[in-house]
């Protein structure tokens, strides 16, 4: 499938480029880190202002969506700029209570597009994880247990990341909201709807390790010549950018698919997510590699962006369960 942006969706990425690159995310997903969420819940505003957060939320809940193809557009300039924050999250929560609708749709969904309100989700599930992203951070955590929907009134402690800006804690005391068949079927959904945000991100942040070695590589010499121009560090390079390419029309068919409701959409779906966030890891081990030392250094910003690639390939389902599921669907284990 040849697959291409329309105009409006190639300007809604420039636009978010051009605010993201001026918002000076490096000093927001620090203090995110360190537990200081206001620069980061002012830059939340900034992109609800824009829709990202209404994309996910149907027409008649005060969103523009459900849009899988411009969810896309939109977190992969989120993972381009290390956004920090329960980005994939947040779309799986509108995404749920989209499929649910009733009061609690009625209650959430337009404060949730609006960005008055971050919500993060959990749902627990065998082998899966029972932490919610940035639970200290967010308004309302929704967790889902088998048939129940739940509303955490609390959270346990934060635990250590590989990333720092990924604050993982476990939800507590939740309230129940809804119980039954329709919450196992919405959440199953959402599950998607945050793993395609998730490779996303990735595809986004993968691009974003490239640009920076390849500007780097440039700029270091040896021997008193720049690092690029060595064969084997062009063949890395080449070797990365194969990767994202070939990742990135799978993250686009699977959100058509997503779009259109396609009973395939799940294979989709795990497919785009293990090769984005395969891509992505590579482009980090690549960065890591040729950037040397400083590559892992606090202080350098492509530190942040490197951290970053791990947490995602394992985000809303692992390379091994992804693959798993896209052989499943043909009858292989």
């Amino acid at each position: 499938m040849r697959f291409l942006l329309d105009d409006g969706q190639r300007e809604f990425a420039r636009t978010l480029d051009r605010m993201l690159g001026s918002a000076g995310t490096p000093g927001v997903v620090r203090s995110w880190a360190a537990g200081d969420h206001d620069p980061g819940r002012a830059l939340w505003d900034r992109l609800a202002e824009a829709g990202v957060f209404a994309l996910s939320v149907p027409e008649e809940h005060e969103g523009l969506g459900p849009l899988p193809v411009e969810l896309t557009v939109a977190f992969t300039e989120l993972g381009r700029h290390a956004v920090p924050g329960p980005l994939a999250e947040a779309a799986a929560v509108g995404a749920l209570l989209g499929r649910l609708g009733g009061e609690v749709a009625h209650a959430w969904l337009p404060q949730l597009a609006s960005g008055k309100a971050v919500a993060s989700l959990c749902v627990r599930s065998p082998g899966g994880s029972p932490y919610a992203l940035d639970a200290d951070a967010a308004d309302a955590v929704f967790v889902v247990d088998g048939a129940a929907l739940g509303l955490a009134r609390s959270h346990g402690p934060v635990q250590p990341s590989a990333d720092p800006a990924r604050r993982l804690a476990r939800p507590l005391k939740e309230t129940a909201l809804v119980q039954g068949p329709a919450v196992v079927a919405a959440a199953a959904y959402a599950a998607d709807v945050a793993a395609l945000a998730t490779a996303a991100q990735a595809l986004g942040l993968g691009r974003a390790l490239l640009e920076r070695t390849v500007g780097y590589v440039r700029q270091r010499t040896q021997f008193g010549v720049a690092v690029g121009s060595f064969q084997a560090v062009k063949h890395r390079l080449a070797d990365t950018l194969i990767a994202l390419e070939f990742a990135r029309p799978l993250v686009h068919a699977a959100a058509v698919a997503l779009a259109a409701d396609e009973p395939a959409a799940g294979r989709e779906v795990a497919a785009a997510k293990v090769s984005a966030c395969e891509a992505a890891y590579a482009a980090a081990r690549t960065a890591l590699q040729l950037h040397g030392a400083v590559g892992y250094t606090e202080e350098f910003d492509l530190s942040l962006w490197i951290r970053k690639a791990r947490p995602l390939r394992s985000a809303w389902g692992t390379p091994a369960a992804c693959r798993a599921r896209v052989l499943a669907v043909h009858g292989r284990r």
